[in-house]
């Protein structure tokens, strides 16, 4: 046993046991967030149940998210002789008409419990789902079908209302918002002459045509809007709810419809990447516990690059230094241990370092000598996705900077010695030699870089994520790519719809796809660096060896 113990062999086994713990402990995890975020988009029945008792009969319209059976005397506040009750969450949408759209149902005046297959349910623009049954498609006002042909025509005029909304929102985010960002430029260009004193006659007539033209265009393209929008407001439907009550609810205000108890396996699949296409590729709504999440996943992978860019020459030329030019004294261990201890600073305190360093002293000195025409208004004086990369580049740099030099201590020195005799000088070694054969190392430390940075939220909501951007840093405005703007992260957006949403119950299952999407991005792109270090570790065997 002594001799066993000796070889190493339990510690071996141990740190084998250890990895295989935490492998499934993290699958496990995985698979939690995954089965909780991605089955919110099937499209479940929607059950009926029609509860009697001594005052009244009730009929309750909702979708069963989840059931359990519990102890009578455990559930307070009911009056019953059955030892065991099974009460049931459901959805019943509707918030604008009862209030709120999650209750408790129990099981104790349960008469019976069905799924029509004509209920129907709605995606509205705001105030959650409608469950209701359809009565009759309206075009301004009058009755155009109802009965069988209703849900047929409901479906037509359903697409050409979007169709329609597509059009308004393609004129007034892109067409009109490209002329606002031209007429803002115009404005600023004039107010930056003023300030030079070049502001002419002729320069300000020339400026005023500009501007005519941009507001003529912006006139013409606010007329066809309208004209949108009066198409728009024509059609209705009018649909009853599980009171009886009957309602009409415009056609521009539903995104889409459906029917689940009446869907086969098969169009629900249909229906399931259809939704999961659209909650990765839509904008938020209501709060952020509605619609997609793509402004937050392009924030976020921006950042993550901008900052893979910014960091990884910095990283690796410090490491350089310590390791090629320095000389080893106590100085550059002091250098090194300080290199070290900065991995171990909190994330927000370089959130409040970025704040107050990147954002307000540069930013604001940025804005004084390149932007006066701006002033007041900060332009880079305020949080932004530069900013916002930058903190994260300088708190990633120390595991960039240590993987870099661990890299460059594994090059055999006969290889340096070996190009210095050949009559090369010590920068084309470096650069030739060196850096080529270090690189797998320095792919390493940009992975693990990026594997911190993607995950982090503390530091950006000091210096530029915001709950809802409502543009792009990307777009096709000049200089195309707006360093100085806010955007959404996967993180924060996490955070917001956890733990600041109105709606707890909405929110859940949309926390557990977001967190789930976020690992899937952190995964793609470490998966990018792994495949390009992997490449350069093959290119570069022979030399390593």
């Amino acid at each position: 046993m002594r001799q066993w113990f000796n070889s190493g062999a339990p510690w071996i086994w141990l740190n084998a046991g250890a990895i295989a713990i935490a492998l499934v402990a993290v699958s496990g995890l995985l698979a939690l967030i995954l089965v909780r975020g991605m089955s919110h988009f099937w499209p479940a029945d929607v059950t009926v149940f029609y509860f009697q008792n001594d005052a009244a009969q009730q009929v309750v319209i909702a979708e069963v998210i989840e059931s359990e059976t519990a102890p009578a005397d455990a559930l307070h506040g009911l009056v019953t002789d059955r030892k065991t009750v099974t009460r049931y969450l459901v959805k019943t949408g509707n918030r604008d008409i009862l209030g709120s759209d999650f209750r408790w149902l129990y099981d104790i005046d349960l008469q019976q419990q069905n799924t029509p297959a004509d209920i129907m349910v709605l995606e509205r623009i705001e105030w959650g789902n409608f469950y209701g049954y359809l009565e009759a498609v309206l075009e301004n006002g009058k009755i155009v079908a109802e009965g069988d042909a209703a849900w047929q025509a409901f479906q037509e005029r359903l697409q050409q209302t979007a169709a329609i909304r597509s059009q308004i929102l393609d004129i007034e985010k892109h067409d009109i918002g490209a002329i606002n960002y031209q007429r803002e430029r115009l404005r600023l260009k004039q107010r930056r002459l003023e300030l030079d004193g070049e502001l002419t006659t002729q320069v300000r007539q020339l400026i005023e045509q500009q501007r005519q033209q941009l507001q003529q265009q912006y006139d013409a393209l606010l007329e066809k809007s309208s004209t949108l929008k009066q198409r728009l407001h024509r059609d209705a439907i009018r649909a009853s709810i599980m009171d009886g009550r009957k309602v009409t609810i415009p056609m521009e205000k539903i995104i889409k419809a459906w029917q689940p108890n009446k869907m086969s396996v098969l169009g629900k699949l249909v229906f399931y990447v259809s939704d999961l296409w659209e909650f990765v590729s839509e904008d938020p709504r209501e709060a952020n516990t509605e619609g997609g999440i793509f402004p937050a996943i392009f924030g976020t992978v921006m950042m993550v690059l901008l900052m893979s860019v910014m960091v990884t020459p910095f990283g690796v030329i410090a490491a350089v230094y310590l390791r090629e030019y320095a000389s080893q004294g106590g100085l550059t261990r002091l250098i090194r241990i300080a290199v070290n201890n900065l991995a171990g600073v909190p994330s927000i305190v370089y959130g409040v370092f970025g704040l107050g360093f990147f954002v307000y002293f540069i930013g604001g000195h940025v804005d004084q000598a390149l932007y006066p025409e701006a002033l007041p208004s900060p332009t880079f004086g305020t949080p932004g996705l530069l900013w916002s990369s930058l903190t994260l580049a300088l708190l990633t740099l120390p595991v960039v900077i240590v993987a870099t030099e661990e890299g460059l201590s594994r090059i055999p020195r006969s290889l340096r010695e070996g190009s210095l005799a050949l009559g090369a000088t010590k920068a084309e070694t470096l650069w030739r030699v060196v850096l080529p054969m270090a690189s797998p190392a320095i792919m390493t430390g940009l992975i693990l870089a990026v594997a911190r940075a993607a995950g982090e939220v503390a530091p950006l909501m000091l210096v530029g994520v915001v709950k809802l951007a409502p543009d792009l840093p990307l777009d096709g405005n000049f200089p195309f790519l707006h360093l100085e703007r806010k955007f959404m992260h996967l993180g924060f957006h996490i955070y917001d719809v956890g733990f600041q949403s109105p709606n707890v119950e909405a929110a859940r299952p949309l926390v557990y796809a977001t967190s789930f999407l976020l690992v899937v991005v952190i995964v793609s792109l470490n998966l990018t660096a792994i495949n390009l270090r992997n490449r350069l570790r093959e290119k570069y065997r022979a030399l390593d060896g």
